[in-house]
């Protein structure tokens, strides 16, 4: 049996569609924990490579990762066009094209491979076919501008709605297939 490993965004947005402020804030984003997390935990061990943008990998050394803290059974990739000193150990820049990559990590085994973003990677490879899934937790929030989901292009992209969920405190998980791009 062959190994499909499925690209898949798994993010949060405020319900106005942003995934943080303009300069990168997401303390919009503070909930109440529940047990299941929203579904992180099971998520995360579905999956072996974590994707990035360098603003995202950016704002994750801001907030206090270091080499150590996080998982060294996963893959970490960072996409920049602008490559910036050296990154933290257990993290590697991408260094070929978007489509190159993705098709190579498709072709080896091992488990999903999550989007983590930004907005700009997540519409480079969705401009590209190589999303599969959209698993996005919309928060009961509306935070007025900020950094939108999906980069802003002319771009129509099917959708398919796969099970999804409402939790309490008025979070709500929809999970989407990528169907088509036009």
């Amino acid at each position: 049996m062959v190994n499909i490993r499925r690209m898949v965004v798994y993010i949060a947005t405020s319900a106005d569609g942003y995934i943080a402020r303009l300069d990168g804030d997401v303390g919009w984003l503070d909930r109440a924990r529940l047990k299941d997390n929203y579904g992180y935990g099971e998520f995360f061990e579905n999956i072996d490579t974590i994707l990035c943008g360098r603003k995202t990998y950016d704002k994750g050394v801001d907030m206090g990762m270091k080499s150590g803290a996080f998982d060294h059974q996963v893959k970490y990739y960072v996409f920049s066009r602008q490559r910036r000193g050296s990154l933290i150990p257990g993290f590697e820049w991408a260094s070929e094209p978007i489509r190159a990559v993705a098709q190579r990590l498709r072709g080896q085994p091992g488990k999903d491979i999550w989007m983590m973003g930004s907005g700009g990677i997540i519409a480079s490879f969705l401009d590209k076919g190589e999303v599969d899934e959209l698993r996005i937790h919309l928060m009961p929030i509306l935070i007025g501008e900020g950094i939108p989901l999906i980069q802003p292009r002319h771009r129509s992209v099917r959708l398919k709605l796969l099970p999804s969920k409402a939790y309490p405190y008025g979070v709500v998980y929809l999970n989407y297939h990528v169907k088509d791009r036009s």
